[in-house]
Order: C-alpha cells, then structure tokens, then sequence
C-alpha cells in the first residue's frame, strides 16, 4: 500500500474522501489527514509519504504554498491538487510546484479512480525500477569483498610464510589452482604475484640488515635464498647496491646523527 496524505480545510470533503473513497482497493492507504498546509508541512517532515491530496485554497498555509515548500525541502511525495476552481492560473502554477495532477472538485469518483490508478502504475515501476538497480548493485558488491579478501588472505599468508611460500601453498588458503592464482592477483592488483613476493622478501631483508648481529648469507637463507650469491644479486638489482652498502650507508646515516 502507498501512503497518502489528504489535505482539505473543509471537514464534510476531507472526511468524506477518507472514509467512503476506496483507497485500498486501488493501492493506497490513507495515513493521515489536515486541515491546511501548515498541518500537512509538519505531518509531511516527520511522516514518510508517497502522495498528497491537497486542496489549492485553504486558510494559514494554501496548498501551492505547501508545495513550494515541500519542493524547496526536495520532498519526493507526489502532489495531486484538488480544487474547487477551474483556472489555469492554478494548474500552472501547480504544475510549477511539481504537481502530478490538478483535479476539481466537482469530479467524479471514476476520475479519481483513473487519476489514482495511474500514480499507482507510476510508483509501481519506480518501486521495480529501484529493486532491479539494487539487485544489479549488489553482486558486483558482493564480487568486490569476495574478490578483496581473497586478495588480502593471498598477502597475508606471503608476509608470514615469505622464506617459502609458493603458488601451490597457496590453493588450501584460496581454493584456486596454482595458475588461476597467479591470473588473479595481477588482475586485481596490477602486480604479478612473483614481484609481490620480491618486494616482500627485499623489504624483510633491508629490515634484517639494520640488525647487525645477523650476517648476509644468513639474511639470505632466512627471506628465502639459499645461494647468497643470488640473494646480494637481487638485492643489487632492487635497491641499486648490495647488502653490505645498504648496511653501510645506513650506520654512516647513523653516525652522522
């Protein structure tokens, strides 16, 4: 059911549109009533509504008054207006207000039905139109965590398990094969999986050379190189100088403090 909201200084007109029209058989439900603008501002701000009958000419607030305020405050109800004259000066400035539709008085209920009928339409497609958005949102949400941890299981277990780590450790932690793995990692990253294992080790290992109590082949075994030769090789090639002038440099930094 939408609600709706009717609004009408005249107490024989308003009750009588709420008590003897059938709103619930054509989809709505009548959650409240006032006698003028003010009234239906205020029930407005604190009331989720989806339409509003309102009559034009009311005492305190008019109804054209209620809807520039409701439109100032980018209210999404719709406004259907409801008067006994038949101007044009006030169906333009209705429909300037953001109406969706002018109706007199004097109507019958077949209109009404009709006018009715198509809002219902109208919110009905807004409603699937917004479920269907919603529904398109979410698995590229959902995709995105799954996608995220297992990227993040994938680093977390290389910076415990750097010394050894290989791409087959790695399908019991993300039940993926070796080489799907590998695809995968540079495709959410932008790094292939072999780089960020380098990086990871390099990075150990300039941490370990701060600490002079361990020496370069031992370094060497302990981020994963068993031959030192290789080890000072692709440090060289990632840092721009080898084990010993890295180590060098930073006690001359230090010494210099």
């Amino acid at each position: 059911m939408y609600k709706l909201l009717v609004v009408d200084d005249e107490f024989e007109i308003r009750n009588g549109l709420c008590r003897f029209f059938p709103w619930n058989a054509i989809g709505f439900d009548v959650v409240g009533q006032a006698e003028n603008g003010k009234s239906a501002l205020e029930f407005a701000k604190t009331n989720p509504l989806d339409v509003i009958l309102c009559d034009i000419a009311m005492p305190v607030m008019t109804g054209l008054e209620l809807a520039r305020e409701l439109n100032t405050l980018k209210c999404m109800s719709r406004i259907i207006f409801l008067s006994g004259y038949k101007d044009f000066e006030y169906a333009q400035k209705a429909l300037e207000y953001g109406a969706k539709n002018y109706i007199l008085k004097s109507t019958n209920y077949d209109e009404l039905i009709r006018v009715f009928s198509k809002i219902k339409s109208e919110l009905d497609e807004e409603q699937a139109a917004n479920a269907t958005n919603k529904k398109k949102r979410q698995p590229v949400r959902t995709e995105m965590n799954f996608n995220e941890k297992i990227i993040s299981t994938i680093k977390s277990y290389v910076e415990t398990h750097y010394r050894e780590v290989t791409l087959e450790d790695l399908t019991n932690q993300v039940h993926m094969n070796p080489d799907y793995i590998s695809k995968f990692f540079k495709q959410k990253t932008g790094q292939n999986f072999s780089e960020y294992l380098l990086e990871i080790r390099m990075k150990k290992a300039a941490e370990l050379l701060d600490d002079i109590q361990y020496k370069t082949y031992e370094i060497s075994d302990m981020v994963g190189y068993s031959n030192s030769f290789n080890f000072t090789r692709t440090f060289k090639s990632y840092y721009g100088m080898n084990p010993r002038e890295y180590r060098n440099r930073k006690s001359n930094k230090q010494d210099q403090l």
